[in-house]
């Protein structure tokens, strides 16, 4: 089982906070090709799906891009940005968290293309821009993860299958690559689990 940093598990300590159990199954399953989390709003899903990314960036070590965050409205990005700062830097971890949208300005594309962070917030279309330049396979190379939130509100549309041909050139870019959906309750989960892991 993935282990979280001990100054982290102070930080949620001292918020007198503790581990949901599908938050501890998360870091559990930390090593499996597709995760799908199915959890009512408001009950750490998104947390759950950052748990094994923050314990595996905690050491420093890893360079460029880690994990790639997909949400289907860009306003989400920006909420689940300043939620995820409040832990890594309450902890003091040496991870960088930016987000990319239609919003985000020219000059900072440009320095994510050239130095991506650790994790990247975005859409789906602007995760398909990004995948057409030609040095998209240098940006994705180190991907260990894909974090795709709300999957039920993408999974039965042109968005969906958009989606899926993303996730399969990601998956090409980089072998290995674990994918993790996050999803409010459904009344078909095994449906979802078929669309999200065919």
């Amino acid at each position: 089982m993935t282990s979280l940093p001990p100054s982290l598990l102070d930080w949620f300590a001292a918020k007198g906070w503790a581990l949901h159990p599908h938050q501890q199954d998360m870091l559990a399953r930390a090593d499996d090709p597709a995760t799908l989390l199915i959890a009512p709003t408001g009950g750490g899903k998104t947390l759950a799906g950052f748990l094994p990314t923050l314990a595996e960036l905690a050491d420093g070590r890893h360079k460029g891009l880690h994990t790639l965050y997909l949400s289907p409205l860009k306003a989400l990005t920006a909420d689940i940005r300043r939620n995820l700062r409040a832990p890594v830097e309450g902890a003091n971890l040496p991870i960088r968290i930016e987000d990319r949208t239609g919003d985000t300005s020219y000059t900072q594309r440009r320095r994510q293309r050239a130095d991506p962070p650790h994790i990247l917030l975005t859409t789906p279309e602007s995760l398909a821009l990004l995948l057409s330049y030609e040095d998209a396979p240098r940006i994705f190379a180190g991907l260990k993860r894909v974090v795709i939130d709300e999957i039920h509100a993408l999974a039965e549309s042109k968005r969906g299958d958009q989606l899926m041909l993303l996730l399969a050139r990601l998956s090409r870019l980089s072998p290995g690559l674990r994918r993790v959906a996050l999803s409010a309750t459904v009344e078909d989960p095994p449906a979802l689990a078929r669309f999200f892991a065919p």
